[in-house]
């Protein structure tokens, strides 16, 4: 074995393990068990190491394997189903990429749109099927300590999203009168096809109970009504699908969790074309990318940051802590002047 094919084998065993042991316990317990097999299978590790370095994460095989049938069982069964497929699931793993479009991320953007007077034209970075476009049609219930916070749109939603809302003062939330939405995706999908829909699906992870049944609701709601979706890098295509919004609308380009699958020289051309096109929301780990202030008012130690929180950020400026996927939100900056 080169040093190259070391190298790689040692690479998937720790990306694996640390899946294994950070990321899917509390969440999956069936994905916890196939990673912590794979850090200790010499042959899986080797048929792993095959698939291209940015299309071999845990969640992303894990979902491919499903996609081609492999059973939802034990490690055993799963990875002889993986032996005996492996060229396919490699050359599956070489053509997608993590896509996951879980509408409950607008229950974590919501607070930062509460602050942009409209109307507002919305454009995703890294939109998928476009179901986080949508934070105008879905209701939303918020639980902050004993109190619910509801809001409904116009008409009632078939996506109701529920999210915890901590912090001694928290910003006054109001529906976003969104008029134009557009989205930017390497490979976008169409909530109209039965094919993406069932790869979307296929990303959520066993064990994510009430997921599959909110994103079936929510590309129903998007399929109703499909927003512009463009094909290409977004570093290269931002400014171009930015001068198609409405003119008399407040551009706010949106950046949900995506930024951390995006290279660092990337990411950072991403977050200059955001600022320069309009307001920016992103949700991002606190340190990913120069562009985000991890300053926040009160001043508090970073050790206190809540752990495997990311980010709200508006322009820069770090405003809550919230669950990646958008379960709860907790309120860190300019709340006073929100609640006013």
């Amino acid at each position: 074995m080169s040093g190259t094919d070391a190298a790689a084998l040692d690479a998937v065993q720790a990306r694996y393990a640390r899946f294994a042991r950070d990321e899917a316990p509390g969440r999956s317990d069936r994905y916890a068990e196939w990673a912590r097999g794979v850090t200790a299978d010499d042959e899986v590790l080797r048929i792993l190491a095959r698939i291209p370095e940015a299309h071999r994460q845990p969640p992303l095989v894990f979902a491919v394997t499903r996609l081609l049938g492999a059973p939802e069982a034990g490690y055993a069964r799963w990875r002889a189903w993986l032996a005996e497929h492996a060229d396919a699931v490699v050359a599956e793993c070489a053509q997608r990429s993590i896509q996951t479009n879980e509408p409950l991320r607008c229950a974590a953007l919501l607070p930062a749109l509460s602050l942009i007077d409209g109307p507002i034209a919305l454009l995703e970075v890294g939109a998928s099927a476009g179901l986080c476009l949508y934070p105008d049609r879905y209701a939303y219930r918020y639980r902050h300590g004993r109190e619910t916070v509801v809001l409904d749109p116009p008409g009632g939603a078939e996506v109701v999203l529920h999210a915890k809302l901590r912090g001694p003062v928290v910003p006054r939330l109001r529906m976003p009168d969104v008029v134009w939405r557009a989205g930017i995706d390497l490979r976008p999908l169409d909530a109209r096809a039965a094919a993406d829909r069932a790869w979307l699906l296929g990303l959520v992870w066993p064990g994510e109970a009430g997921r599959s049944e909110r994103m079936r609701a929510a590309l129903d709601v998007v399929a109703a009504d499909p927003p512009r979706l463009v094909a290409g890098d977004a570093a290269d295509v931002l400014a171009d699908v930015a001068a198609l919004a409405p003119a008399d609308a407040t551009l706010v380009v949106t950046t949900p969790g995506v930024l951390a699958h995006v290279p660092r020289a990337g990411r950072e051309r991403i977050a200059a074309a955001a600022t320069a096109a309009g307001r920016w929301i992103t949700i991002d780990a606190l340190g990913l990318h120069a562009a985000v202030d991890v300053a926040w008012s009160p001043p508090a130690d970073p050790r206190e940051w809540p752990n495997g929180a990311f980010a709200l950020a508006l322009d820069g400026d770090v405003l809550a802590a919230v669950d990646p996927l958008g379960a709860s939100v907790e309120w860190r900056r300019g709340a006073a002047a929100a609640a006013q």
